[in-house]
């Protein structure tokens, strides 16, 4: 397994990740992706820890807490060879300040969290959205003092905006606190977004991403094609769970999964496999996040790994993918000279 360095700092974590948003399932959203118990979890995590894939990813939200248990019991007796990512902001109750990124909240959010997964250390800690009922201030003082305190290796965020993080970034500069180091961002071949205006800012101020939905909310498993029916156990057949997930239009899906076909085809990897490993080539990227309901699955996405795409490949998918930009990037394209689009 391959570890890349998270963003600036010196911390080093493996290019995969497991995300646990499969574990528990207690809610109607959160069974269109899986409800794995904690005999099902530790079976996965074990497979993980074989194949040097040592971070597991959940958020308090998760659901409301039981994915991080299950992942605690999971890792229970072996902590020490595991990086637990998690994520506190969203509502985990019906008070007033049972959300947001309050001192009040974020305080309560990450010792909810560290009794959950029965852990005296959370090794990165990511708002799951910016709050801007909230001074950045408070935050970032209060998560400064959660690093101080031991509570909390590495801070991170994720579904800020550019202007989100760049002020964010600028507050931890003028007052000497910790900054955040990754960005966990949605990016897909079916949502590049990301590239437009996070991942330049990603390269110029040291900010990892940390990519959830890797295949676009389970359209690039390589079973979603024209004229065919969902599979039965797709997240997609689920309206809770597809109300959270970004849409893509179908004529575009298809365009892009022929692609990934042919591509497939050539390299002799599966649909998702390709999908992943071309997300390993973008700039700024450290590390994706896979999920799986089963070990067939996990095993087909640690295949990601251990190989890369052909530049003419990549090229290739690039092309099948490319959409308009919205404005002022589209401007700015036009000037290459002085605004050269991202490389690695």
């Amino acid at each position: 397994m391959e570890f890349r360095r998270l963003g600036g700092s010196g911390f080093k974590v493996p290019v995969l990740s497991l995300g646990t948003g499969t574990f528990g399932g207690n809610n109607d959203f959160f069974k269109g992706f899986g409800s794995s118990d904690v005999k099902e979890a530790t079976r996965l995590v074990d497979i993980c820890l074989e194949a040097g894939l040592t971070m597991f990813d959940s958020a308090d939200v998760y659901s409301h807490g039981l994915s991080e248990e299950i992942l605690g019991q999971a890792l229970k007796g072996r902590r020490d060879q595991a990086i637990i990512s998690t994520k506190g902001t969203f509502r985990m109750g019906p008070g007033a300040n049972d959300v947001g990124s309050s001192r009040f909240h974020l305080i309560r959010s990450v010792e909810g969290s560290l009794k959950r997964l029965g852990t005296d250390y959370i090794d990165i800690y990511q708002l799951h959205g910016f709050d801007a009922s909230t001074p950045v201030e408070e935050t970032l003082g209060c998560l400064d003092d959660l690093v101080r305190a031991g509570k909390i290796r590495y801070i991170g965020c994720s579904n800020f905006s550019g202007w989100h993080l760049m002020k964010s970034l600028a507050v931890s500069e003028k007052y000497g606190w910790a900054r955040y180091v990754a960005h966990q961002a949605y990016y897909s071949l079916i949502g590049r977004s990301y590239e437009w205006e996070l991942m330049p800012l990603g390269l110029d101020q040291g900010v990892g991403a940390i990519v959830w939905s890797p295949l676009g909310w389970g359209r690039l498993t390589g079973k979603i094609r024209r004229g065919q029916p969902l599979p039965e156990t797709s997240r997609l057949r689920s309206a809770a769970t597809m109300s959270g997930g970004p849409p893509v239009e179908d004529a575009y899906l298809y365009q892009v999964v022929d692609a990934l076909d042919a591509v497939a085809q050539d390299v002799g990897k599966t649909v998702p496999q390709v999908a992943l490993n071309w997300l390993l080539r973008r700039p700024t990227v450290a590390n994706v996040i896979v999920g799986a309901r089963t070990e067939e699955q996990l095993r087909q996405n640690l295949g990601a790994v251990g190989w890369s795409l052909t530049d003419e490949q990549v090229a290739r998918l690039d092309a099948a993918s490319a959409t308009t930009l919205a404005y002022p990037y589209f401007h700015q394209r036009g000037f290459a000279d002085r605004n050269p689009p991202p490389v690695r």
